[in-house]
């Protein structure tokens, strides 16, 4: 299975379906940033604290995995040199949409998130990275692409989900029934069975694969990335949030190499 190419597809039609991640924000959010009164999240619940993010003025920012018309149009109006990158056409479609009414400037470019080929080093002071990782099997050259386009103290804002989630069957944790069912590491491919995974495609459902505390910040931390705060959220619609917080949100900033990685 090409993985890229479906979860494209289906993030496509996640924006069709009205997907909450998907859905833009209002004219009334994007005049409350512009005077300093906004709120965005990396996780389900949490909003981000302001000093995560430092001034905002002039900066360049990349939304890494961000579309959908949430984030990016309200870091633009929050007085950030906004580039909003996304694998899915139609979740970019939706921040050019709040740019366009609401006379924001933002730069939108389809990707992958692991490849970041078409920026330069150290391109950008700030990176944005909400929970969206977990849409790749392999995530081992993301953190190393990030810190290459962050420039010298720059900060990468990042969430994701805790690998324990995956231990658990999603289907009944839809419906409010917590059950441990999967061995980590978990991957939709290999871990449901044919007809589970017949399921989520007639449901255009993204695929998912979990990642280890390893892969998530000591492979941050192996790319120069030192952390500085973080926190954790629930996630109220999966039953098994009951019993831990299975997401969390991580501030990391770039040292420079001869600091981190000394000859």
């Amino acid at each position: 299975m090409d993985i890229k190419n479906y979860n494209n597809h289906a993030w496509n039609k996640q924006v069709e379906a009205h997907n909450e991640w998907t859905q833009p924000v209002t004219t009334e959010q994007v005049d409350a940033a512009r005077k300093g009164e906004w709120s965005i999240v990396l996780t389900p619940h949490k909003s981000v604290p302001h000093n995560w993010f430092g001034d905002l003025k002039g900066k360049k920012v990349l939304c890494l995995a961000s579309g959908g018309g949430q984030q990016g149009p309200i870091l633009a109006a929050a007085g950030a040199d906004v580039t909003v990158f996304d694998l899915s056409e139609n979740q970019l479609a939706q921040d050019a949409q709040v740019a366009k009414r609401d006379g924001l400037t933002l730069t939108t470019v389809k990707g992958d998130m692991t490849d970041l080929n078409c920026f330069e080093n150290e391109s950008f002071d700030l990176i944005f990275h909400p929970c969206s990782n977990n849409f790749v099997p392999d995530i081992s050259g993301l953190w190393a692409e990030a810190a290459r386009v962050l420039k010298v103290n720059g900060r990468l804002l990042s969430g994701f989900i805790n690998p324990a989630a995956y231990i658990f069957d999603w289907f009944e944790a839809e419906k409010g029934v917590t059950k441990v069912r999967h061995k980590l590491p978990f991957s939709d491919i290999n871990n449901l069975t044919q007809a589970e995974l017949t399921l989520l495609k007639e449901q255009d459902e993204p695929l998912v694969f979990s990642h280890s505390f390893e892969e998530q910040i000591k492979g941050q931390l192996d790319n120069g990335l030192v952390l500085v705060d973080m926190f954790e959220d629930d996630w109220q619609s999966m039953a098994f949030s009951e019993y831990f917080p299975p997401t969390m949100a991580c501030l990391t900033i770039k040292l420079p190499q001869a600091v981190w990685n000394p000859q």
